[in-house]
C-alpha cells in the first residue's frame, strides 16, 4: 500500500506530528510506504516530493510548522489542476491521499473525491478551530495559550501606565481565539466576529472599569470583528483593532495602546494537548486509508475519534458558541 499525504492552507502547531504518526504507523503496522508532497497542492501538480521513513521524522513532533511546507490555493484555481492531481495518483500509484489542512484544503478534497472518485482522506487542522464536523482541531490549544500568556504579560504594563491596550488576535470569520484566551486571560472586553460591535457600549465599559477604580483595561479583538453600524464598515474595515484603540482614546480620554498577535500565534511548540490529538487524528487516517474510507475525515467527538463525511465542512465555517459568548460578556466583562 502506498499513502501520500499533504499539508495545506496556513501553518499550524501539531503538523509534525500528524506527519510522524503517519509515516511510523503505515511503515510499522502496515508495512506501507508513505509520500509526502512538498508545498501542499503545488507539490502534487509538479510531482515533487519525498519517500518518507521513521528515521526522516524522528523528534519533529516539538516543531511546530511542517517540514513537508505548505500553500494556500488548489488544484482548481488551475485549468489543468485537477488533471494534473489525477495524473500524480496514477503515476505514484497512490492507494490514498491524506489532506491535513482546514477549511478551504478540506473543501478541495471532498470536490476530488465527490467529482472525481480520488481517494482523498481529510485531516483537520488550524488555529481558528472553525471546521464543521469536529469538536476542536489541533493547533488551537496552542494559538489560545500563546494569546492567553500575552494577554497576562500585558495586564502588568496596561495597569503600570493606567493604559488601554487592544490586543487583535487572528480570526478571520469566527471569534475562537478570542473568546477562549479573552476568558482565560481577564479580558475587559471581547470583540467577535459573530457579534457586531457597538463603539459606545465598548466604550462604557471601559469608562465604567476606570471609574470603579480600575484603572488599566485589555481589549481582546479578533482581526475579523465588525462593527454594528453599517455604516462604520469601511471605517474599520482592514485596520479594526487600530481604529478601536483610536476611538476608545479619543472618548475614554485615557491612553490605548495596540498590540498585534500576528503570526506569532502560529508558530512555535505546540502545547501537549496538540500533540496529543494530532498524534491521535494521525493513527485513525492511517486507519481510514487502509480501510478505503474516502471521502471521511477524521474528527474529535466528545473526546472520541470518530469519522465524517468532508461534505459537512465543505464552504462551512463553525462559529463560536453564542450563547456563552454572551453569558460571559453579561458576568465578567468590564
Amino acid at each position: 500500500m502506498r499513502i501520500a499525504m499533504l499539508t495545506g492552507g496556513g501553518d499550524c502547531p501539531g503538523l509534525n506530528a500528524v506527519i510522524r504518526t503517519i509515516v511510523r504507523k503505515a511503515e510499522t503496522q502496515m508495512g506501507a510506504e508513505t509520500i509526502g508532497f512538498y508545498d501542499s497542492w503545488d507539490g502534487v501538480v509538479e510531482q515533487r516530493y519525498a519517500l518518507l521513513k521513521t528515521n526522516d521524522v524522528r523528534g519533529i513532533a516539538p516543531r511546530g510548522g511542517t517540514i513537508l511546507g505548505t500553500r494556500r490555493g488548489g488544484p482548481f484555481d488551475k485549468k489543468s489542476g485537477v488533471a494534473d492531481v489525477q495524473r500524480a495518483v496514477a503515476d505514484l500509484q497512490l492507494d490514498a491521499l491524506v489532506v491535513i489542512g482546514g477549511n478551504g484544503s478540506l473543501t478541495v478534497a471532498s470536490r476530488l473525491f465527490e467529482e472525481h472518485g480520488l481517494p482523498t482522506i481529510g485531516v483537520p487542522k488550524t488555529i481558528d478551530n472553525d471546521v464543521v464536523g469536529t469538536d476542536s482541531t489541533f493547533g488551537f490549544q496552542t494559538a489560545v495559550q500563546i494569546a492567553t500568556d500575552a494577554i497576562d504579560r500585558l495586564h502588568t504594563t496596561a495597569e503600570s501606565h493606567d493604559r488601554i491596550l487592544v490586543v487583535e488576535v487572528m480570526g478571520r470569520d469566527a471569534g475562537w481565539i478570542a473568546l477562549h484566551a479573552g476568558i482565560a486571560g481577564g479580558a475587559t472586553a471581547i470583540v467577535v466576529p459573530e457579534d457586531p460591535f457597538d463603539i459606545e457600549t465598548l466604550t462604557e465599559i471601559v469608562r465604567r472599569r476606570h471609574d470603579n477604580g480600575r484603572y488599566a483595561s485589555v481589549v481582546v479583538v479578533a482581526e475579523g470583528a465588525t462593527p454594528r453600524d453599517k455604516s462604520q464598515v469601511d471605517v474599520y474595515k482592514g485596520n479594526v483593532s487600530a481604529v478601536i484603540a483610536q476611538e476608545l482614546q479619543a472618548r475614554t480620554g485615557y491612553e490605548a495602546r495596540l498590540v498585534q498577535l500576528g503570526h506569532l500565534q502560529r508558530g512555535g511548540t505546540p502545547t501537549s494537548y496538540d500533540r496529543v490529538l494530532a498524534t491521535r487524528f494521525g493513527l485513525a487516517a492511517v486507519d481510514a486509508c487502509v480501510n478505503r474510507e474516502y471521502g471521511q475525515m477524521v474528527v474529535l467527538r466528545c473526546g472520541e475519534i470518530a469519522r465524517a463525511s468532508m461534505k459537512v465542512t465543505s464552504g462551512q465555517t463553525r462559529t463560536i458558541n453564542l450563547d456563552l459568548y454572551r453569558d460571559i460578556v453579561a458576568s465578567f466583562v468590564g
